[in-house]
């Protein structure tokens, strides 16, 4: 026995290393390797990608790799190859992963208001993968969903956490990412090493301070009100550590500026398009309604729903938790049939109904399977519908006891999936970042109005770091949103001639009979699986 115990203890060593930390010259116990970085980094980057989205500006992308590039030269770290990416998210956010992948969101982007603030941001998050931060608290890196509003949304579904897992199992509504939740200590290290990067790199330090102002005054602008998460909610940011952030910078001072927006006008004039809020893209919640008009469908949730719209999926909850629906692409099938089958099986569903249904002149199938969970059993109602090609599962879910009570519900939005007309899409409308100029003596009430702004003063004040009872001066450049058409276009379209969508062409749902204009749009008969 005391033979097999030195042999593990000797394992264990050899399994970690006590090396010395390139960012701050500690001796640390590390339990993941470079190359185990490397590889955790690709296939999360992969995952952000595919469940988030990246901004598709090459412009503004090239210039924030630029910016990040120029800060991640000064880290000690020579062994990760830097890759820096906007994220299509609309909350103010930054993050990193291992290997060295950094990401900014659309929304950060928005109210940030200097090439300076722009680079003690990515400067931090480079500070959290120079100095090995996830590698060092593996233990205790969570999936968070990447941080998405559908993996924040669906935490607090149908009475807690197991009722979310089973969410998340039934079709990975969440996302699965490893963002590491780092100490109080390191988010300090952070800003610390982080401020220095970007001093080095020709950034005024003291910007760190006035970015953690501005992202306060967004954050309790919307305080009160649903909202994804944000910097804040993975970054702790208080008086004490905007106070610490301006004691580094008076410490540091900056190196010559290498910038380039020279002046706080240029790098406004960057921004000059970005999306805020919803991207049409993917997606537009209209009240309890809807609309994707690059993928030409609409859906209606029941009114008073909270709605979540994410990359791969769109989940409403009823107001008191107590049901769900989760809305899908499943993978292709030959029938509606055969995607529920796997679907199943797959998914070990215990069925207890199964048939084909008509939605309007859509194909579909459904089947309505028992969810064995710690709090009880759960019922899933789960319809396959058949749209352009495309399947995309929709699935219902509510305690077993409760389930009759909204039975109803979950069909009636089954029904409401439908093609958006022409019409329908050119009325689509997204905000855009826009750079105006003000008149002399303006105020923020005035610019608004004459600009005809979606944000209102308040927003407008925030987003450009600005008293809210500022006159403004002539020319002064200021960001506000400007409600403009969608330009996208919808998925079919066969020419710039002709707008209209082809028609759907559907699989057929396991050789059950079209419903007959005016028929019901349910099937009473039901079959096994």
């Amino acid at each position: 026995m005391r033979r097999l115990a030195i042999t593990l203890i000797a394992s264990c060593l050899a399994a970690t290393a006590c090396v010395t930390n390139p960012a701050t010259g500690r001796r640390e116990m590390i339990f993941m390797t470079t190359r185990d970085e490397a590889e955790i980094g690709r296939a999360e980057a992969a995952r952000v990608a595919s469940e988030m989205g990246l901004v598709s500006d090459p412009g503004l992308t090239t210039y924030v790799a630029s910016v990040g590039a120029r800060v991640a030269r000064e880290a000690p770290r020579k062994d990760v190859t830097w890759q820096f990416q906007i994220v299509d998210m609309p909350e103010p956010n930054a993050f990193a992963l291992p290997g060295g992948y950094v990401y900014v969101s659309r929304g950060l982007l928005a109210i940030t208001n200097s090439e300076d603030e722009l680079a003690n941001v990515i400067g931090h998050e480079v500070a959290h993968v120079a100095a090995r931060h996830a590698a060092s608290r593996q233990a205790k890196t969570v999936p968070v969903g990447i941080l998405t509003a559908l993996g924040s949304f669906a935490a607090g579904l149908i009475g807690g956490g197991q009722a979310a897992q089973i969410v998340g199992d039934l079709g990975q509504t969440a996302g699965a990412g490893l963002i590491a939740s780092y100490s109080r200590e390191q988010e300090h290290e952070a800003d610390r090493l982080g401020q220095d990067y970007a001093a080095r790199a020709g950034a005024d330090p003291a910007a760190m301070s006035d970015f953690l102002r501005t992202l306060e005054r967004a954050t309790a602008l919307e305080r009160g009100e649903h909202r994804g998460p944000g910097f804040l909610d993975t970054h702790p940011s208080t008086p004490e550590r905007v106070a610490l952030t301006e004691n580094n910078s008076r410490a540091l001072g900056a190196a010559a500026s290498a910038q380039t927006a020279k002046s706080h006008d240029a790098f406004l004039r960057r921004l000059d398009g970005l999306v805020v809020g919803q991207n049409a893209a993917e997606g537009i919640v209209d009240g309890s309604r809807l609309l994707h008009p690059a993928l030409g469908f609409q859906i209606r949730f029941p009114e008073g729903w909270q709605i979540a719209n994410a990359r791969t999926a769109v989940l409403g909850a009823a107001p008191g938790r107590d049901a769900a629906v989760v809305l899908e692409i499943d993978a292709p099938a030959r029938t509606m049939r055969e995607a529920a089958l796997r679907f199943a099986r797959a998914n070990r569903l215990q069925v207890a109904e199964a048939g084909a249904v008509q939605l309007g002149n859509l194909d579909g199938y459904r089947i309505l399977a028992i969810v064995p969970s710690q709090r009880g059993a759960m019922a899933a109602d789960v319809t396959f519908i058949a749209f352009r090609d495309q399947v995309y599962r929709l699935t219902g879910l509510a305690n077993s006891q409760a389930y009759r009570g909204w039975q109803g519900a979950f069909a009636a939005v089954a029904r409401s999936f439908r093609e958006i007309t022409p019409a329908e899409a050119a009325k689509v409308r997204e905000q855009r970042l826009r750079i105006v100029g003000a008149k002399r003596g303006e105020t923020l009430d005035q610019l608004v109005a004459r600009t005809r702004s979606s944000w209102k003063a308040e927003e407008v004040a925030v987003a450009n770091a600005l008293a809210r009872n500022v006159r403004l001066s002539e020319g002064q450049l200021v960001k506000v949103a400007i409600s403009e058409p969608w330009r996208g276009s919808t998925l079919g379209r066969t020419s710039e001639e002709d707008p209209r969508p082809p028609p759907a062409r559907t699989p057929r749902s396991g050789g059950s009979p079209r419903a007959k204009p005016g028929a019901r749009d349910a099937n009473p008969e039901m079959e096994p699986l």
